[in-house]
């Protein structure tokens, strides 16, 4: 409508339209108001369900998936090497050195003259570490047969541990090999690669491969060992990962105790496994995550990883920052954990009180009303396994962690991530066995080239001496 058209119309139509208009005006006011309190809500539900960026200290992604931040300048070119005023350390002199050099003075680098017979004196000793060359050493064994003259009988000396007639490898070599694919995650050409330029061996990936075959079937029978004490231990770590067998997923799941570690590979995740390996026996104590398998493997009591749970919260307060009952919860936490570290230097009375405390302000962290989602997620996960929670104060031999578990599983990861993924059912089998025999060994002071050495037999050039 124009001008002129509202010229020629009346004061009383003219305030109806006035009025059309302003009734209008009122309903779209009111359709604003209502989607942007609807945007708002929105944008509140979007906050609080955004998760900020995944990392090792919320979440159990391992530090190495971690976004590394840029340094800031001022720390950029900073002066590497000890600090300033570091005391000085050198390599400790060697008792006895296997060879000694010595360099005396003759002529006088001046004039010529003989010095032989005036006074020297040692002014300066060096010592130098050196590997010497390592070149493979062959053993014939050339095995003789008599027959005796008054029963006939053929008569042979059997060759002694180390030098069967049946092997083609000496133990010394094949541990290595083994050590090589095992402990240093080398590959069948890497391998190859390694023994033809160290110690001038040439051997196929069929030879590798049937080494590695004798060691699992060696590893096995020592396993049998290691099941029995796992299945007899008190105190059980036990954690899981992932593993590729022949282009499936399949676990590789871990326990530990004090005395032994042992490896299985399985194809599943259920709580089968574990019931499998402990049988009828039953752990104390049974340290986990809260994976479901995990909080029914037969145990008397459970503690749940607080390592885990620090993370977890360490999330909540990230997504919800508002939050203070996951603050509490992880300075509670960690008190706890620093008592069980410093139990021995203060009273069993101070002790008993400070771990009550930690139980009853526990109590009233978990009965708060909570309404943020993330932080009532874990507080619903700590009512549940209330029980579970501090029993790492109640025993000496528990921890509050399950990083012992965490740790026997890190080579296998690196192991997934290098190797790729295992092709045959007696290479997964093999893997695992020897896994537990190495990881128990170190346990006991043994380093993991001896463990293997001493599960492939003696060195067959430690039995005889080798004439040129």
């Amino acid at each position: 409508m124009n001008q002129d058209e509202l010229e020629q119309l009346s004061k009383q139509e003219l305030i109806e339209i006035i009025l059309r208009q302003h009734q209008q005006i009122e309903e779209l006011m009111e359709a604003f108001k209502k989607l942007s309190a609807d945007y708002e809500a929105l944008v509140m539900k979007f906050e609080q369900n955004k998760k900020p960026p995944t990392n090792s200290g919320n979440s159990s992604q391992p530090p190495s998936k971690d976004q590394k931040k840029n340094k800031p300048k001022d720390k950029r070119k900073r002066h590497h090497g000890p600090p300033k005023g570091h005391e000085k350390h050198e390599r400790e002199l060697v008792a006895n050195p296997d060879k000694i050099i010595e360099l005396h003075v003759e002529n006088c680098k001046k004039c010529q003259c003989k010095l032989d017979h005036e006074a020297e004196k040692l002014v300066r000793v060096k010592q130098i570490t050196e590997l010497p060359e390592i070149r493979a050493q062959v053993i014939e064994i050339r095995q003789y047969e008599k027959i005796c003259p008054h029963c006939g009988v053929k008569q042979r000396i059997q060759a002694p541990d180390g030098l069967e007639m049946g092997r083609s490898f000496g133990a010394r070599l094949e541990s290595t090999v083994v050590y090589y694919r095992q402990e240093q995650h080398m590959s069948y050409q890497r391998t190859q690669q390694a023994l033809r330029n160290l110690y001038g061996v040439d051997i196929s990936q069929g030879g590798i491969d049937g080494i590695m075959q004798k060691a699992g079937e060696k590893a096995a029978q020592a396993v049998k060992e290691i099941e029995a004490q796992i299945r007899q231990s008190k105190v059980i770590h036990c954690d899981e990962t992932s593993s590729r067998v022949g282009g499936n997923n399949w676990w590789e799941w871990v326990f530990c105790s004090t005395q032994a570690v042992l490896h299985v590979i399985r194809f599943n995740r259920s709580k089968d496994v574990i019931h499998d390996v402990m049988g009828y026996n039953q752990a104390e104590v049974w340290v986990s995550d809260c994976y479901s398998a995990q909080m029914n493997a037969p145990a008397q009591q459970r503690q749940l990883c607080l390592a885990h749970q620090l993370r977890n919260l360490q999330a909540a307060v990230e997504i919800e920052p508002s939050t203070t009952w996951a603050k509490a919860m992880q300075v509670l936490f960690r008190y706890a954990i620093h008592l069980q570290k410093h139990r021995g230097e203060i009273s069993p009375e101070d002790y008993e009180q400070q771990v009550q405390r930690i139980e009853r302000h526990c109590d009233r962290l978990l009965a708060r009303k909570l309404t943020l989602p993330h932080a009532k997620r874990l507080q619903k996960r700590y009512l549940k396994y209330r029980q579970c929670l501090f029993v790492f104060l109640y025993h000496d031999d528990v921890s509050p962690t399950n990083n012992v578990a965490e740790r026997a599983l890190r080579p296998s990861v690196v192991h997934r991530k290098v190797i790729g993924c295992f092709r045959s059912d007696w290479g997964v089998k093999a893997f695992a066995d020897l896994a537990s025999l190495i990881d128990t060994a170190e346990l006991k002071g043994i380093n993991a080239f001896q463990a293997i050495l001493n599960l492939m037999g003696n060195p067959a050039n430690s039995l005889l001496p080798i004439t040129p």
